[in-house]
Protein backbone atom coordinates (compact mmCIF):
# COMPACT_ATOMS: atom_id res chain seq x y z
CA UNK A 1 0.00 0.00 0.00
CA UNK A 2 0.98 3.49 -1.05
CA UNK A 3 1.21 6.44 1.57
CA UNK A 4 -1.04 9.13 1.07
CA UNK A 5 0.36 12.51 0.95
CA UNK A 6 -0.44 14.55 3.97
CA UNK A 7 -1.93 17.77 2.80
CA UNK A 8 0.28 20.34 4.60
CA UNK A 9 -1.59 24.14 5.62
CA UNK A 10 0.74 27.20 4.66
CA UNK A 11 2.68 28.47 7.42
CA UNK A 12 1.73 31.62 8.70
CA UNK A 13 4.15 34.56 9.17
CA UNK A 14 4.78 35.62 12.28
CA UNK A 15 3.12 38.41 13.88
CA UNK A 16 4.24 41.35 13.19
CA UNK A 17 5.86 43.52 16.18
CA UNK A 18 4.63 46.72 16.94
CA UNK A 19 6.78 49.53 19.05
CA UNK A 20 5.38 52.08 20.68
CA UNK A 21 5.97 55.83 19.86
CA UNK A 22 8.14 56.55 22.75
CA UNK A 23 10.18 53.96 21.31
CA UNK A 24 10.31 55.39 18.28
CA UNK A 25 11.29 58.72 19.90
CA UNK A 26 14.20 57.14 22.04
CA UNK A 27 15.43 55.41 19.41
CA UNK A 28 15.95 57.57 16.80
CA UNK A 29 17.80 60.43 18.26
CA UNK A 30 20.45 58.03 19.36
CA UNK A 31 21.25 56.67 15.44
CA UNK A 32 20.83 60.42 15.45
CA UNK A 33 23.73 61.09 17.91
CA UNK A 34 26.45 58.96 16.09
CA UNK A 35 25.43 55.58 17.37
CA UNK A 36 25.24 52.83 14.63
CA UNK A 37 22.04 51.76 13.44
CA UNK A 38 23.19 48.05 14.31
CA UNK A 39 23.75 49.26 18.13
CA UNK A 40 20.74 50.72 18.39
CA UNK A 41 18.87 47.52 16.87
CA UNK A 42 20.59 45.52 19.00
CA UNK A 43 19.49 47.27 22.26
CA UNK A 44 15.82 47.84 21.44
CA UNK A 45 15.39 44.14 19.52
CA UNK A 46 14.26 46.07 16.13
CA UNK A 47 16.22 45.98 12.80
CA UNK A 48 18.22 48.37 11.38
CA UNK A 49 16.00 48.55 7.77
CA UNK A 50 13.77 49.64 10.77
CA UNK A 51 15.77 52.17 12.31
CA UNK A 52 16.52 54.12 8.79
CA UNK A 53 12.64 54.26 7.83
CA UNK A 54 11.67 55.66 10.97
CA UNK A 55 14.69 58.19 10.60
CA UNK A 56 13.42 58.97 7.20
CA UNK A 57 9.90 59.44 8.41
CA UNK A 58 10.72 61.71 10.95
CA UNK A 59 13.00 64.32 8.75
CA UNK A 60 9.70 63.48 5.96
CA UNK A 61 9.25 67.84 4.77
CA UNK A 62 5.66 67.45 4.86
CA UNK A 63 3.30 68.38 7.72
CA UNK A 64 2.66 72.01 9.22
CA UNK A 65 5.82 71.53 11.62
CA UNK A 66 8.17 71.11 8.55
CA UNK A 67 6.62 73.66 6.53
CA UNK A 68 7.12 76.54 9.20
CA UNK A 69 10.44 75.58 9.67
CA UNK A 70 11.02 75.74 5.81
CA UNK A 71 9.80 79.52 6.34
CA UNK A 72 11.70 79.82 8.93
CA UNK A 73 14.82 78.99 7.28
CA UNK A 74 13.83 80.94 4.13
CA UNK A 75 13.79 83.75 5.93
CA UNK A 76 16.34 83.30 8.05
CA UNK A 77 18.29 83.43 4.73
CA UNK A 78 16.99 86.52 3.18
CA UNK A 79 18.14 88.76 6.41
CA UNK A 80 21.57 86.87 5.77
CA UNK A 81 21.75 88.04 2.12
CA UNK A 82 20.52 91.34 3.09
CA UNK A 83 22.86 91.89 5.90
CA UNK A 84 25.67 90.42 3.80
CA UNK A 85 24.71 93.17 1.43
CA UNK A 86 25.12 95.58 3.52
CA UNK A 87 28.33 94.99 5.30
CA UNK A 88 29.85 95.18 1.66
CA UNK A 89 28.66 98.44 0.88
CA UNK A 90 29.70 99.24 4.50
CA UNK A 91 33.23 97.79 3.55
CA UNK A 92 33.85 99.74 0.20
CA UNK A 93 32.46 103.44 1.59
CA UNK A 94 35.29 103.08 4.91
CA UNK A 95 38.09 103.98 2.44
CA UNK A 96 35.54 106.94 1.05
CA UNK A 97 34.59 108.17 3.96
CA UNK A 98 37.75 107.78 6.09
CA UNK A 99 39.48 110.06 3.56
CA UNK A 100 40.82 113.46 4.76
CA UNK A 101 41.32 116.09 1.88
Amino acid sequence: MAKKPVPTTPKSPPPRRQFSDAFRRDAVPMLLDGHTAVSVAERGLSGPNLLYRWKAQQRDPSGPLASSLDDRVRERETELLRVTRERDILKNAVPIFGRRE
